[in-house]
């Protein structure tokens, strides 16, 4: 009787729950199927599906248990930033570049403060003009892929900028959230505070990527041969749990976990299955978020506030278009592709919702913010996908119609910034150096921290406890003491730079600063397990140890630095290249398309299809499953499933995308990647002059392609392969390096 009676308090318990939760699904389900057929964003409909759903409209069955759908949306936060970590990992960060970099600070930094000074108009409080700046800083990745992904825009060249800026933006965002959550407990402008939270973060960032690229990738290669598709979710899941839970304990928030082990777990090979089974998942929980998210909406705080909504929607759209625009011609972007870009980012979204639900958790913020972000979220959300549509008539328009004094000077501005690439050997260096320091400082200190934490106390009854701990810690970090204090690095630009007097004397001092660092965190070490004099001592002799067995110390260094890189570049390695812009030149690039598994072109040659002669376009390369064929032969086949890198314009890539559309109806992986690459060369008293590009045979001679062609002044992208070749003409070819070479030799 106890038993049964405590199984029916159970179900009554649960019914809410259960009911609570099919009323959100149900609510969301009919609000996809809707905004589908409108060809709307479903994140839209998800947001209204709240509304409908929250105890603020008392037409339709409401949710009763609010606490349990808070608990719901957190696990969709959580599962959210992990699918986005999957996507932006921080290897992709640093191949960005600095037109992505300067863009999301461009709009970040113009944002936040127009934002505050907006808020501080409009007479709310200081905390909540701060939290509205960086809320109105943040555009939205889930969004605007969507939107992408709707209008078929994804293979042109501004969206590749536009992903590049998401990228920078989400690290921002995580840097963000933490100095508000600073912020806000402080309740004051402390720079040391915000600085050390900064240095805080930071160094569980390179402690968490450098642990988790070393450890992880070998344990899932380790492993794969057990994994199925069930286990393979589990771990996932387990692992992106297990980083929540570290990122909670050292003060950070489960969402910034649930990003970093995404981040991680996106070096690894098996990154895009694990992408396609979190896929419902983060699907069905990053529903539930939106739709809790739309409950959240107040239509008389919504009335109150209608003016507000309305001014930082204007805000939001004007200020995320003009700040992404100006960053982008900052960086180098020509003024099409700039003006693109910037009215693509003009919305707020799932970050600016998780800003806006942390100052609600913290208390710091009014209860009127986050529904009036809701608000203004909705409308950008709405308006998205104008505005990347008509970003391209506004940019003709623009590039007509604008003094073209101006256009010239963007022109040449743009011009001069792309073709800036060499680095002064004194920047190299002093990168190096400080990269050197810094990840070597914190897995010193990390271990250290580490030892003194959990392995002292282990051993610390014992007579020989500090001399055993303090054993196994030296023993862990000598390879990276010794690295710190040894470990040449940039060794070619030293030795340029060691011939300039003036050079001379700082590069020494770098080397006897790093000398003396690591004499410090050794002395640091021992000082953490002995008294001074005991520690002096040991100090003295573990010096004489490193200066006798150096050459063990450095097999040990390169061994942990073999594999670490090895599990860093492995996803790369074992797949070719999916995007070479270095081998297109001027406004071309490479784009990649998928073929269906019913395409009609399926089966066909490249020679039958004609791709060039029809849409101008050349095929760089076809990846069949772990198989890349760089440079295919005219005699080539495409099938179901193929994966090719095509080359070619904006608008031609829209035409090819229409053909393909409208036909629609066990090999050793290679582990090397193409040695292709882009050459110039201009014909002078050449053997090809009078022949045709057919005729030259210059695709055998080189096993490439003429991508260009410039006569006169006047460019042609991907020639017609009749085009007889004249004197002085400069042409563009992509092939064979040592052929290339041999070539432009003869």
């Amino acid at each position: 009787m106890p038993i049964a009676k405590e199984i029916s308090e159970t179900s009554v318990q649960l019914q809410p729950l259960i009911s609570d939760l099919g009323l959100i699904l149900i609510t969301a389900g009919v609000a996809v199927l809707l905004f589908r057929k409108i060809k709307q964003p479903l994140v839209l409909g998800y947001l209204i599906a709240g509304f409908l759903a929250g105890n603020n409209f008392d037409f339709f069955p409401t949710v009763k248990d609010l606490h349990s759908v808070e608990v719901w949306a957190q696990i969709g936060v959580i599962v959210l930033l992990f699918s986005l970590g999957l996507e932006f990992s921080f290897k992709k960060l640093v191949k960005v570049g600095a037109t992505a970099s300067v863009t999301a600070l461009s709009q970040i930094i113009f944002m936040v403060v127009i934002g505050y000074f907006v808020g501080q108009l409009l007479g709310w409080k200081k905390m909540d003009s701060i939290f509205l700046g960086v809320i109105l800083s943040i555009s939205s990745t889930t969004i605007i892929l969507k939107a992408f992904d709707e209008l078929g825009v994804k293979s042109q060249k501004f969206a590749g900028n536009v992903i590049g800026a998401l990228i920078v933006q989400d690290i921002l965002a995580i840097l963000m959230m933490v100095l508000l959550s600073t912020l806000a407990v402080s309740q004051q402008f402390s720079g040391t505070e915000l600085l050390q939270s900064v240095f805080k973060l930071f160094f569980f960032l390179i402690i968490w990527f450098l642990g988790g690229i070393f450890f992880i990738p070998t344990f899932l290669k380790k492993t794969k041969h057990l994994l199925t598709d069930e286990m393979l979710l589990i771990i996932s899941l387990a692992l992106c749990l297990l980083m929540v839970i570290f990122a909670a304990k050292v003060g950070f928030s489960p969402a910034l976990g649930a990003f970093i082990m995404g981040s991680i777990i996106a070096e690894t090979t098996q990154a895009e299955h694990i992408e396609h089974l979190i896929k419902p998942i983060k699907d069905l929980f990053g529903a539930i978020f939106f739709v809790s998210v739309g409950m959240m909406i107040d239509p008389k705080m919504l009335f109150q506030y209608a003016l507000p909504v309305a001014i930082l929607t204007l805000v939001t759209i004007v200020g995320q278009s003009i700040s992404s625009m100006s960053g982008s011609l900052l960086s180098g972007q020509p003024l099409r592709q700039s003006i693109r870009t910037g009215m693509s980012l003009s919305q707020i979204g799932e970050f600016s919702f998780i800003i806006a639900t942390l100052g609600m958790s913290l208390n710091v913020t009014s209860n009127f913010l986050y529904p009036v972000v809701v608000a203004v979220s909705a409308v950008t959300t709405f308006t998205t996908p104008f505005m990347i549509k008509w970003s391209e008539p506004l940019s003709i328009f623009l590039e007509k119609n604008l003094p073209r004094k101006w256009v010239k000077k963007i022109e040449r501005y743009s011009a001069n910034a792309q073709s800036i690439r060499a680095v002064s050997n004194w920047r190299i260096v002093l990168r190096a150096y400080l990269m050197q320091v810094l990840i070597h400082s914190v897995i010193i200190i990390s271990v250290i921290l580490l030892s003194s934490t959990f392995i002292l106390p282990m051993v610390e009854g014992s007579r020989f406890g500090s001399i055993i701990a303090a054993i196994i810690t030296l023993a862990i970090i000598s390879p990276f003491l010794y690295a710190l204090a040894m470990r040449r690095v940039a060794v070619a630009q030293v030795s340029e730079l060691l011939e300039i007097k003036k050079f001379r004397g700082p590069l020494i001092m770098m080397i006897f600063a790093r000398v003396a660092l690591t004499l410090f965190f050794l002395g640091f070490l021992l000082n953490t397990f002995f008294s001074p004099i005991v520690a002096f001592i040991a100090l003295v002799i573990s010096v004489i140890i490193f200066l006798l067995f150096p050459k063990k110390l450095t097999s040990r260094y390169h061994k942990i630095e073999e594999h670490f890189m090895k599990n860093l570049n492995e996803r790369e390695i074992s797949k070719a290249k999916r995007s070479r812009s270095d081998l297109i030149p001027w406004d071309g690039h490479i784009a990649t398309f998928d073929i269906a598994k019913e395409s009609n072109i399926a089966g066909k040659t490249l020679l039958e299809l004609k791709l060039r002669e029809n849409f101008g376009v050349n095929i760089a390369f076809i990846k069949r499953g772990e198989i890349s064929i760089n440079i295919p032969e005219r005699t080539e086949r495409i099938f179901p499933g193929d994966e090719i890198g095509v080359i070619g314009t904006d608008a031609q890539f829209k035409e090819f995308k229409k053909f393909l559309d409208q036909n629609e109806n066990d090999d050793k992986p290679n582990l090397q990647e193409p040695e292709i690459v882009l050459r110039q060369i201009i014909l002078k008293n050449h053997e090809f002059i009078g022949k045709s590009i057919r005729q030259s045979q210059l695709r055998e001679k080189t096993n490439g392609l003429v991508v260009g062609i410039e006569r006169k002044g006047s460019r042609t992208l991907n020639p017609d392969t009749n085009l007889v070749l004249n004197e002085d003409d400069i042409l563009w070819i992509v092939g064979d390096r040592k052929k290339l070479e041999d070539l432009t030799h003869d």
